[in-house]
């Protein structure tokens, strides 16, 4: 939990900009992260896999792990998101695990595991619907969906972000 926590906290300087807009994981400046909480929190998860008795703390430490080494290895993500689901599986475990599935397999694959999720009032749920309907060209759909998106999150940068991708379709 520690590692997770840590290497999460690592990104947080870089995941707004300075106009408090959202700023995605792709495209954050690896210059901006805290290279020492990096460096406890991927220790740590050595450390714990080491032991080879994964939980899932120790499997989203990993995930993170793996994000903090820009860029993503998506094929281990993807891997790390498996073996989460077969250890802790939840409607949320497979949403992440759908975005893996968008870099390793594309947008078509993973959109249909992103349709048979019961996460309606999940605004993550759509921003990533969204996201893979615009990447297929399925412009007005993909618009419905940041609409859909932007009105359920009670966060007010990622409602402006989700705004924005919108409007730039």
């Amino acid at each position: 939990l520690l590692a997770l926590m840590l290497l999460v906290e690592s990104r947080r300087a870089a995941r707004t900009d300075g106009d408090g807009e959202l700023v995605p994981l792709a495209e954050q400046d690896p210059g901006a992260w805290d290279r020492a909480l990096v460096a406890e929190g991927q220790a740590l998860v050595r450390r714990c896999l080491r032991r080879n008795q994964p939980g899932p703390y120790q499997i989203q430490a990993a995930i993170q792990a793996v994000h903090s080494d820009a860029p993503t290895d998506w094929g281990q993500v993807h891997r790390l998101y498996d073996q989460l689901m077969a250890l802790a599986p939840s409607p949320v475990v497979a949403l992440n695990r759908a975005v893996a599935v968008a870099e390793t397999e594309g947008p078509a694959r993973a959109l249909a595991l992103v349709d048979a999720l019961d996460l309606d009032g999940y605004h993550v749920l759509h921003a990533v619907r969204a996201d893979l309907l615009r990447r297929l060209g399925r412009v007005t759909e993909a618009a419905d969906a940041y609409a859909k998106a932007a009105e359920l999150t009670g966060n007010p940068a990622e409602r402006t972000y989700l705004e924005h991708r919108r409007r730039a379709l």
